[in-house]
């Protein structure tokens, strides 16, 4: 077996996902890069080099997920990045189709791709898991229920995988990101507007990107292994809270 450590990304072929594939391959990993688009993931294949493996792959399918996972000799690292949040409509008014989306990839694709990682993860001397989760997994606000509740049922995951793990060499890491710009998150929750999607931005100065994402994960993956991050909340200076978020500019005193 390669001596080479294997870290698989979950909603590796666009965004968050794709800037920590590339911040681990710099790190020296090989990276399965997993998602459901082929496309995308190609896309990151073909820029990354042989450091990179794609798997097409639904969290939200059990046989697919053990088939895959079951599948690898080797896994050191698990990203569990896939998820995402769909509408803002009110709890009164809310759709549970999309509820039970948000909650089957967030919460219930993270707690599947565990369940099936962990064997790997327990051979290998860098076991470590990270989940992706959100300032909405500690906060909550006007719209968002469908996805602060996913996202709180995810950072719940994290807590207790940890005490339950306790006693053994494996690491449980969580990422809770405040607002950061990318191509498809805003997009996707807004059902393709991409007028309302530029809205939650506009006028905020240098909202957090998918590589700073990227740096706060790469950071604590590459820590000694008797070094956890339990949680690492990141936000912009522009946003201070989940409902407080400045728009206009900031002097950031480096003449830029």
């Amino acid at each position: 077996m390669s001596q080479t450590p294997v870290a698989l990304v979950t909603g590796g072929g666009t965004g968050i996902g794709a800037a920590i594939t590339r911040r681990l391959v710099k790190d020296g990993y090989a990276v399965i890069v997993a998602g459901r688009r082929r496309d995308r993931l190609d896309s990151v294949v073909a820029e990354l080099g042989d450091s990179v493996t794609a798997l097409q792959l639904d969290v939200t399918d059990a046989e697919g997920v053990a088939r895959a996972i079951g599948s690898l000799e080797r896994l050191d690292v698990l990203v569990n990045n896939a998820g995402g949040a769909i509408g803002l409509s009110s709890v009164e008014d809310g759709d549970l189709a999309e509820w039970e989306a948000m909650y089957a990839s967030n919460v219930i694709g993270t707690v599947r791709m565990t369940q099936a990682a962990l064997p790997h993860l327990r051979r290998s001397a860098r076991a470590t898991i990270v989940n992706v989760s959100s300032i909405a997994g500690e906060r909550v606000y006007a719209g968002g229920g469908g996805y602060t509740a996913a996202k709180h049922g995810e950072s719940v995951v994290s807590e207790t995988l940890r005490l339950e793990l306790n006693g053994s060499h494996v690491r449980v890491i969580e990422i809770r990101p405040g607002m950061v710009h990318t191509e498809e998150f805003s997009l996707t929750r807004l059902h393709g507007d991409q007028s309302a999607a530029d809205k939650v931005y506009e006028d905020v100065d240098r909202p957090l990107v998918a590589d700073d994402v990227a740096a706060c994960v790469a950071f604590a993956v590459g820590l000694p292994q008797h070094v956890n991050i339990d949680t690492l909340v990141v936000k912009p200076v522009a946003q201070a809270a989940p409902h407080l978020l400045h728009r206009g500019p900031i002097d950031w005193q480096d003449g830029s």
